[in-house]
């Protein structure tokens, strides 16, 4: 029943569980400098968004299915949000389309940038007390 799925390993060459590095996309590194500079400016413009006391990082690796980009911000209290991208590796050569498709950059930071202050009320709902009715 394993021998068919794609991760039953070839004997000798990929383990069970493994995928084939050749099924594996890599980036050049052009590719992975226009990918990081595009995270970066979302990153850039989550921090505008928000007070210091959140913490936002993004970053470029190189995941199971190929190469992965994510944008994450830590509120100073509640979960953390981030955003996932998998790049289309087709429009990374093309220097008029975004590395991380349609989306727009500073769509994508204000909507990190909202749930990251929603996930503050979230957490800090019942321990505020309001000053007006």
């Amino acid at each position: 029943m394993n021998g068919n799925t794609p991760y039953a390993g070839l004997p000798g060459i990929t383990r069970a569980g493994k995928r084939a590095s050749a099924d594996v996309p890599d980036l050049t590194p052009e590719q992975k400098r226009a990918l990081r500079e595009e995270v970066t400016e979302i990153a850039a413009l989550t921090r505008e968004y928000l007070p210091d006391e959140y913490v936002v990082n993004s970053n470029v690796s190189q995941g199971a299915t190929g190469p992965q980009a994510r944008v994450a911000v830590r509120p100073p209290v509640g979960q953390p949000v981030s955003a996932d991208f998998a790049p289309d590796l087709d429009t990374l050569d093309d220097p008029d389309r975004s590395p991380i498709g349609d989306d727009d950059p500073s769509d994508v930071a204000r909507g990190l940038a909202a749930n990251a202050a929603f996930q503050v009320k979230l957490s800090v709902q019942d321990q505020i007390t309001p000053t007006a009715r």
